[in-house]
């Protein structure tokens, strides 16, 4: 491992700083932002998901509770590592699927690798992230990445072998080709248990918010760890609060995209 890391120093420097700028950048968006705008943005988001009015609401009164602790720029620093992380996820993630329900022997071959990565503890994915990227923030996205991946791939998978066939089969027989078949067919079918994977990943990554700021991280994992250290349980109790509550944003979000929306009221 150590002349692994000294053939290919230059290269993970190189890589590490691409993505340390990435994050870096999308925390000054977000942070250039007013308060009320962001609360505005996600409440939309919640609205075009469900088409009620109620998960805008509690969404936008959830993120005042961050902004009344008086963690809201801690907040922004963790919502930035996890939309990373969840990005890559899905970048990553989706197409594997794809492949897996399409390639019964690499299923076979993947599926081991998969139940070993998320029955390894997770402690264990910030040796490999420290030996390659150092302390930081880059680090901590590694290991996330690698620990939250895997439900996505696994959904993915699911949900286009749950397809009907006979659907399937049908458009086949009306002339679409195997691309069509998928854009078309399978991957609108499977949304559900695709954006089901996107609420896993997500849920998982926002669970090593606190092991990965034992890495550097920073963001509410910190005050947490900090709350621990110092055995200061209020620092650490409002910290925790802050994380459930961009937990409960997340999981609200992705779970209304995944499921049937309210009808839209009549004009």
């Amino acid at each position: 491992m150590k002349h692994f890391v000294a053939e290919y120093g230059d290269a993970f420097q190189a890589a590490s700083n691409v993505m340390l700028s990435l994050i870096v950048a999308l925390e000054g968006l977000f942070r250039l932002l007013p308060w009320w705008l962001f609360i505005l943005l996600v409440a939309g988001a919640a609205w075009h998901a469900s088409r009620g009015i109620v998960l805008p609401v509690a969404l936008s009164a959830t993120l005042l509770l961050i902004g009344f602790l008086g963690l809201w720029d801690l907040a922004i620093q963790t919502l930035a590592l996890i939309v990373i992380s969840v990005g890559i996820s899905v970048l990553i993630g989706v197409p594997v699927g794809i492949g897996l329900a399409q390639n019964d022997m690499a299923r076979r071959i993947v599926r081991p690798v998969l139940d070993a990565m998320q029955t390894m503890p997770s402690f264990v994915y910030l040796i490999p992230a420290l030996m390659l990227f150092g302390l930081g923030k880059v680090p901590a996205v590694f290991a996330t990445v690698i620990y939250a991946m895997p439900p996505l791939i696994r959904l993915v998978d699911l949900g286009l072998r749950s397809v009907d066939e006979r659907l399937v089969e049908a458009a086949a027989d009306l002339g679409a080709d195997e691309k069509r078949r998928l854009f078309d067919i399978k991957l609108p079918l499977a949304l559900p248990n695709i954006m089901a994977g996107v609420n896993q990943t997500t849920m998982m990554a926002l669970s090593m918010v606190v092991i990965a700021s034992m890495i550097g991280a920073r963001g509410l994992g910190e005050e947490v760890l900090l709350g621990i250290q110092r055995l200061d349980i209020g620092r650490g109790l409002v910290a925790g609060v802050a994380i459930v509550a961009l937990a409960i944003v997340f999981d609200r979000i992705t779970q209304a995209y995944g499921g049937p929306r309210d009808a839209a009221p009549p004009r």
